[in-house]
């Protein structure tokens, strides 16, 4: 049974610096594509960070030079670092896989960006 665990979240003052992990199970970890996603009230939920396989990443516009994604595929781990936050980045953020074009997610965690 496949299942994502999300923690990390938290309040951060503008500025500051989150590290989110996605601990995974249920399914072969490092064959996989991992993503984050947010979403924030009011809004859709949105693509921020993916990373391949063999570890090629891609990020939201928005998020390019200031989040960076990673895996450790021996802890069965992907994680969001998450620097210069904004307010703008306040939203729930969700781990994310495809597995046999099923997707599965995460519960989700809460990021609060505030002074």
């Amino acid at each position: 049974q496949v299942q994502l665990v999300e923690s990390g979240g938290g309040l951060v003052q503008p500025g500051g610096s989150l590290r989110l992990s996605c601990a995974a199970s249920g399914f072969t970890f490092s064959i996989y594509a991992m993503m984050w996603y947010r979403q924030a009230p009011g809004k859709e939920r949105e693509l921020v960070a993916l990373i391949t396989k063999p570890g090629g990443t891609n990020y939201l516009e928005s998020v390019k030079g200031r989040f960076t994604i990673s895996r450790d595929n021996a802890k069965n781990t992907v994680y969001l670092q998450m620097n210069s936050l904004k307010p703008e980045d306040t939203a729930v953020y969700y781990c994310k896989v495809v597995v046999g074009s099923v997707p599965y997610w995460g519960q989700g965690t809460q990021v609060t960006v505030s002074s």
